[in-house]
């Protein structure tokens, strides 16, 4: 399963980790895996492109795969749309593909 955890603190979402393989079908044929990977591909590439907030990127494949973004300071009002965008489309996944992706969200 393919978790995902989104954080905010004053109601301002800064923070994506999503960790794991969905384990929907073999690598290469899994569309949970490619659906959720393209959002949060997309994600980064447009708060880079579309944004001036500072942000952080850590990724791992091996095993678990892992991916955390994380912005710096307080999120752009930009920032906050795309996060918005992101869990639309996740949210989407979710309610077709339930048993294969989990979408937590804290306020920390």
């Amino acid at each position: 399963m393919t978790n995902v955890i989104i954080y905010s603190t004053d109601n301002r979402y800064f923070h994506i980790n999503v960790a794991g393989h969905s384990g929907y079908a073999d690598a290469g044929e899994d569309i949970v895996c490619a659906g959720i990977s393209v959002l949060v591909t997309t994600f980064e590439n447009s708060l880079d492109q579309l944004t001036n907030d500072k942000y952080s990127v850590s990724a791992i494949e091996e095993g678990d795969a892992v991916i955390d973004i994380i912005i710096e300071g307080v999120p752009s009002n930009e920032s906050q749309l795309l996060f918005k965008s992101l869990i639309i489309g996740l949210e989407l996944i979710k309610e077709e593909y339930d048993d294969y992706i989990s979408l937590d969200y804290k306020e920390v």
